[in-house]
């Protein structure tokens, strides 16, 4: 009878691993590459990702937002080398998740949210962040948070989205930062699409009133599911609004220098498993073991 019970131990535990690897998803639950795989107008921005090893760093992350370009509009990136454009790609990689409702629901309509450029050490001052705000006429912009840097890449449209794990969505121009990637000047924004010309005001009517100026109070940190820590940049202006990278996105900017292609600051640490995995895993076992139990008194 020993033996028999011994004979069948490695395969209720093989049963039992089987059991609970099938019962929890893989933590890459999507790959960004196939995904704007699907898309040819942004094949550039999708062959740069995975010529960078950016893909590697955004498949590993459980929540990203991607701002992907149209292959027209990448004339500001392309001609550049790897490493810059490496650079300038890491501003399009926001560390949070970001779709068209909660972009509409920022407080005060305007904020600084995190991007893998601030998670690499390299990045000073306001490098690492960009600035979102709703304009006036209801369009969501983003600029670099660099001070004096314009709010010059508009958002067109989603373009897919796992809630909550990752978000894609098309800006009208790449974001720039001053420093980064080799840019030095920033263009000026490009003047906004025309519409059909306004048709001719009828005798004695009323001048237009113009609209009340936009009171939009400045610009705050979006929330994290992380703890935040301090990652201010050396010679930051006392007045200039402080941001936080989120814990366990990268060392600080005063800690290391820059980091070779491929390294570790573009694929973060697996987080700890969270309550709800814990409870799942204890009622899996609670429900696995009994039977194991009763399976060996039998045999």
């Amino acid at each position: 009878m020993a033996h028999n019970k011994s004979s069948f131990t490695p395969l209720l535990l093989l049963f039992l691993s089987s059991f609970l690897l099938l019962s929890f998803p893989s933590q890459a639950a999507f790959n960004i590459t196939r995904l704007l795989g699907r898309f040819p107008e942004f094949s550039t921005f999708n062959t740069y990702l995975t010529r960078t090893n950016i893909s590697i760093g955004i498949n590993h992350r459980q929540t990203i937002t991607v701002l992907t370009v149209a292959n027209g509009a990448m004339s500001p990136v392309t001609g550049k080398s790897l490493d810059d454009i490496k650079n300038i790609l890491r501003l399009h990689v926001i560390l949070d998740y970001y779709d068209l409702a909660k972009l509409h629901k920022l407080t005060n309509k305007t904020a600084l949210v995190t991007t893998l450029f601030q998670a690499t050490g390299q990045a000073t001052e306001h490098q690492g962040f960009l600035n979102v705000t709703e304009s006036s006429n209801g369009d969501i912009v983003f600029g670099s948070a660099v001070a004096g840097s314009p709010l010059r890449s508009r958002l067109l449209k989603p373009v897919a989205s796992q809630p909550f794990n990752i978000s894609v969505l098309q800006i009208s121009t790449p974001v720039l930062a001053i420093g980064v990637g080799g840019v030095v000047t920033i263009p000026p924004s490009p003047p906004p699409p025309s519409g059909p010309p306004a048709a001719a005001p009828g005798p004695g009517a009323a001048e237009a009133t113009p609209p009340p100026a936009s009171s939009t109070g400045p610009p705050v940190m979006a929330p994290s599911a992380e703890p935040p820590a301090p990652a201010p940049g050396p010679g930051a202006a006392a007045d200039s609004p402080v941001a936080d990278a989120p814990a366990g996105d990268g060392p600080a900017s005063s800690a290391l220098g820059p980091v070779a292609d491929g390294s570790i600051e573009d694929t973060p640490r697996v987080e700890p498993a969270s309550g709800t995995t814990k409870i799942a895993i204890g009622t899996y076992l609670a429900a696995v073991i009994p039977f194991m139990s009763i399976l060996l008194g039998i045999i």
